[in-house]
């Protein structure tokens, strides 16, 4: 038998299978998925069996034999090998990079055990020794004794802390044939601490209209997409729990994916307090022994449900029955390292494979899902009102332009300022958030709100140190101006204000209130995201001030007030998603106001107040804001009216690097040519860090409404033997 095999190298010329010899003492322990290690030229090296087969592919004295099974590796499904091929060829990586990918766990730990002291001896003779014990004053043999006959079996690890006895008295009293040692086996469980507080909540009418329209395609056999685009606060969390439900009744399993690590803690306590043990989690701030014992719990049929962010996905269940996919707009969904997938496009395909429905979930749907349930490819649900008719935040748009008129150069606007006192007052809660998405890449002017942008491309044109600003999609560079183009003023400059600077003030301003700051500095250790949205839910804090991971899906009662700073920063980084960006985050952040028993209310503070994505958010109006966007993509050629693959080069030879781009742009418009009305070719141009560790990098851009001719591209790129230093990513979805 052979073992065709992905060796662990990650170049594109040996990204192919290469054949082993099965040696009879290893046949056993070879099987698809399984990683060993093999001679490859003079040395040996690890790798991944993708399949068993009985042909030789070579001569038989040219095929070598298979070193060994590398110990401690932990096999892979079938299905996960097939998705990664899958992955492969769509995504623009070599095999051994996409295996990687879809590895949840790639190393077997030791596991984790308890040790069982059992009496064994009948208790007379229990008593009778006990007494000997007692009287030849061994204290500690019949301490544990005594113990034992009261309560028969007891845990080693209390034994020794509470009881303080020894290693060697347990020994002394098994060869007295007293007692039993034995060990038990156990999981290490991340969610072990957590109490089951069982609700059963009724569903609305607009949550069950949604769930039978799903499960009456279930039920007939019909797998299918959905989006549910519900509003902020309109229960959408009930929807899935619903399904999933009906797919556990029916022996399937469930992956729940959310966007952050912050969220995982409250989505976990409302899927457990409804299906108690069968949930666990699958993220990056387990431990290696945490991880690796969830997925032996999902292999072993010990859990139902899987919560965790994108790699959460490749979770090894046998019968996978429902995806869901909540907050589906997020752009963390989107690997941003080799292969660069779309964790939705991914789940689509491995629920094709196993015959599973998709859920994805949003209040303010991606364009390229909107549009593709426009399109008839997804099914469209909604949800338009807040569970229990609750209204939505009464929204407001202040002009910080006027604020500066006014003489007010804070972070606060005098109104923001006077809501924060109200809330205050009236002893309720409040968030802040300061939009940081891409505040440090463009130039704006403060008094009249103008952003430099590119002439040809529509886009921000970002700052660059000597005083450039530089187009990133077509090369388009001018010095940076002292005053505003448009009037004259000098407050022309990039946006530099901080969450830490944002508490300082607030401390400042109201110095009787509790603060709390969430951002990536205060959320470094594994346990902070928790902690901190623990004492806010707690009401410790009257205030917690953070970046956009305070705004994703979080459900805080008590809030009444949200502020959004610098509302309209996200609206110019040089990246034609940052319209949508912007409208999202605005949205999300205006819905955690208002969802308890008190209304809720929001401040906006824009420098373009008239911008639609600001109008839109403000309203809270989707569909206004999706015609908009919508045109302008089309009139542009972006995604998801055109596909876009972005090619990046990279060289530490400046020189190499700009003729090699040269000469791979004029390969594609060769490859290209009889295609030139259904795609277009923009570039070679500098990336968005042109320079980085040394190394020089470009981008070349291509736009056409056939996905597969920009796969074709890529499959005779990578063909090319000289191209190592070539990455690709289809449909961005941040800047480049």
């Amino acid at each position: 038998m052979f073992a065709n095999v992905i060796v662990d190298i990650s170049i594109e010329k040996l990204d192919r299978p290469f054949q082993y010899i099965i040696p009879d003492a290893l046949a056993d322990r070879i099987y698809p998925g399984v990683q060993i290690e093999a001679p490859f030229g003079n040395r040996t090296i690890k790798g991944y069996v993708i399949e068993i087969t009985d042909t030789p592919e070579i001569a038989l004295d040219r095929i070598k034999p298979i070193s060994g099974v590398l110990s401690g590796s932990v096999a892979m499904e079938s299905q996960l090998i097939e998705l990664a091929a899958w992955m492969r060829a769509n995504y623009g990586s070599t095999m051994n990079q996409s295996l990687k990918t879809v590895l949840p766990v790639r190393k077997k730990t030791k596991p984790m055990e308890r040790k069982w002291l059992e009496l064994v001896a009948d208790e007379n003779d229990a008593r009778m020794k006990l007494a000997i014990y007692e009287s030849g004053r061994s204290t500690a043999k019949a301490r544990l004794l005594r113990e034992l006959i009261v309560q028969k079996r007891i845990e080693q690890s209390l034994v020794t802390a509470k009881l303080n006895i020894s290693g060697a008295t347990i020994k002394s009293l098994e060869k007295d044939g007293m007692i039993a040692v034995s060990t038990e086996k156990q999981y290490r469980n991340p969610i072990a601490n957590l109490e089951q507080n069982k609700r059963n909540l009724q569903l609305n009418p607009n949550q069950k209209r949604v769930v039978d329209a799903v499960l009456a395609n279930v039920d007939a056999g019909i797998q299918k997409t959905y989006l549910l685009k519900g509003v902020t606060g309109s229960g959408k969390t009930e929807v899935y729990m619903e399904l999933i439900a009906h797919a556990i009744e029916k022996g399937q399993q469930a992956i729940v994916l959310i966007p952050e690590i912050a969220l995982t803690y409250q989505t976990v306590m409302r899927f457990y307090n409804r299906f108690g043990d069968r949930v666990s989690i699958m993220n990056s701030r387990l431990s290696d022994g945490e991880r690796y014992d969830q997925y032996l719990r999902v292999l072993h049929h010990d859990v139902d449900i899987i919560i965790g962010p994108r790699s959460a996905l490749f979770a090894p269940f046998e019968n996978l029955g429902l995806i869901i996919i909540d907050e589906e707009h997020e752009t963390s969904y989107k690997s941003e390292t080799a292969p660069r997938y779309h964790a939705r496009e991914v789940a689509i395909q491995r629920a094709k494979m196993c015959h599973a429905s998709v859920v994805l979930g949003s209040a303010t749907p991606s364009m390229e899902s909107y549009y593709r349930a426009m399109e008839g490819e997804y099914e469209l649900l909604e949800l338009n009102q807040r569970v229990q008719d609750r209204p939505l935040a009464q929204c407001e748009v202040i002009d910080m332009r006027e604020e500066l008129r006014h003489g007010n150069r804070s972070i606060l606007s005098t109104r923001l300022q006077e809501r924060m006192e109200e809330c205050l007052q009236k002893n309720e809660q409040m968030m802040l958030f300061l939009n940081r998405r891409g505040t440090a890449g463009f130039v704006s002017c403060r008094a009249c709100g103008t952003v430099l942008k590119c002439p040809h491309c529509d886009v921000s044109l970002s700052q660059h140190r000597g005083g450039r600003l530089v187009c990133h999609y077509c090369g388009y560079e001018i010095p940076q101006p002292k005053t505003c183009p448009e009037c004259g003023s000098k407050y022309i400059m990039g946006f530099k204000a901080g969450t830490q600077k944002v508490e300082e003030f607030v401390q400042k301003r109201f110095p009787d209130a509790k603060i709390l700051r969430m951002d990536y500095d205060s959320t470094r250790t594994k346990d902070s995201y928790e902690s901190i949205l623990n004492a806010f839910a707690n009401h410790e804090a009257d205030i917690l001030i953070g970046t956009q991971m305070i705004v994703k899906g979080h459900d805080f009662a008590g809030v009444t007030l949200v502020g959004i700073l610098a509302a309209d920063m996200s609206l110019h980084v040089p990246d034609f998603h940052g319209t949508e960006r912007t409208f999202d985050l605005i949205t999300q952040a205006a819905g955690r106001a208002g969802r308890g028993d008190l209304p809720g209310n929001v401040v906006i503070q824009s420098y373009d107040p008239d911008n639609y994505a600001i109008q839109a958010a403000k309203n809270q109006d989707y569909d206004a804001f999706y015609r908009q966007e919508i045109a302008y993509r089309g009139m542009m050629n972006y995604p998801p009216v055109n596909h876009m693959l972005v090619i990046g080069l990279a060289n530490e030879n400046e020189q190499i690097l700009a003729k090699e781009a040269e000469n791979i742009t004029i390969y594609i418009d060769k490859l290209l040519q009889n295609h030139r009305r259904d795609c277009a070719v923009i570039g070679p141009a500098d990336a968005s860090i042109a320079k980085m560790n040394d190394i020089y990098r470009k981008v070349i851009y291509i736009k056409s409404k056939d996905y597969s001719l920009l796969v074709a591209v890529k499959d005779r790129l990578e063909k090319k033997q000289a191209l190592s230093n070539i990455q690709y990513d289809f449909d961005p979805m941040s800047g480049f």
